[in-house]
């Protein structure tokens, strides 16, 4: 597995260096993780799809990780879709790559793929944001105050987070009868995500466009997959996603929540696994 960290295009007007990991040779695919988190959500699928003759490349996302974070109290979601484009440019590939978009990442490779179409081979959606009106009504209020947000973030320290993610996942259980949802390296790489993302990046929300009425317009083959017990976004806004993308196959994991690509990667895996194999 190779660690790069580089300039992307210079199309913004701060600096846009990208931290990304590319694995595998074969049919390119991008891992887009969520808000707040890092390249790491990938480290299950990365190998896997090496291994079934892919190149896999994961990325930080601007403000996240090890990736550039602009020094602003309230970042765009065009910055971040700017800085995502850039990048992909950058990589040269010879071939349109499918884009693996988790929650925010999610939101990233439907709008990728509506202003893109040609440059996008298909699209695996995971637990998608792609409306405001997904979130519950308090996290809604929330976003409309990003520098609470950021505040308490900002004054969190690391462990408090890891208590808070640590109960949340014994609440979840796991529908293999493990105590908890997510495993532990998963549960500490999270908290250490939260910690060290800008804290300008909770004002993202507040600056996506619904792209509701966009989604018969994105004809690539997409799969979508989503955990029944998600407590992020509301579980029936998946469905309705399905019924409005043209050309996409739904599945949902039963007692999984809104990270099913890492609390229930033996049922996620074999799913991209099939339909990147029949694209």
């Amino acid at each position: 597995m190779k660690n790069t960290s580089h300039p992307s295009n210079e199309t913004l007007s701060f600096p846009t260096h990208v931290n990304f990991i590319h694995q595998g040779e074969g049919a390119p695919v991008i891992l887009i993780h969520g808000l707040a988190a890092s390249l790491h959500d990938w480290d299950d699928l990365v190998p896997e799809l090496a291994q079934h003759g892919y190149t896999a490349y994961a990325l930080d996302l601007l403000g996240h990780g090890g990736s550039a974070k602009p020094d602003s109290r309230a970042y765009e979601m065009d910055w971040v879709f700017d800085h995502l484009s850039a990048w992909i440019d950058s990589l040269g590939l010879d071939q349109p790559p499918v884009l693996v978009g988790h929650s925010l990442g999610g939101y990233l490779a439907l709008d990728y793929a509506r202003r893109f179409p040609a440059r996008t081979r298909g699209l695996v959606l995971v637990d998608p944001f792609y409306r405001l009106g997904q979130l519950p009504a308090l996290l809604r209020l929330s976003y409309r105050h990003p520098s609470i947000n950021m505040t308490v973030v900002e004054r969190t320290p690391e462990w408090l987070f890891r208590i808070i993610i640590d109960a949340t996942s014994l609440s979840m259980g796991h529908s293999s009868g493990g105590a908890h949802n997510l495993p532990e390296h998963i549960r500490a790489q999270t908290a250490l995500d939260y910690k060290r993302t800008a804290p300008g990046v909770y004002n993202l929300p507040n600056t996506s466009t619904d792209l509701t009425p966009h989604l018969a317009e994105i004809t690539v083959p997409t799969l979508v997959v989503w955990g029944t017990r998600d407590s992020t976004l509301a579980p029936a806004s998946f469905k309705d996603l399905v019924s409005a993308l043209p050309h996409v196959v739904g599945t949902r994991l039963f007692v999984a929540g809104h990270v099913p690509h890492q609390s229930h990667t033996a049922e996620f895996d074999p799913l991209v696994l099939e339909f990147l194999k029949n694209l």
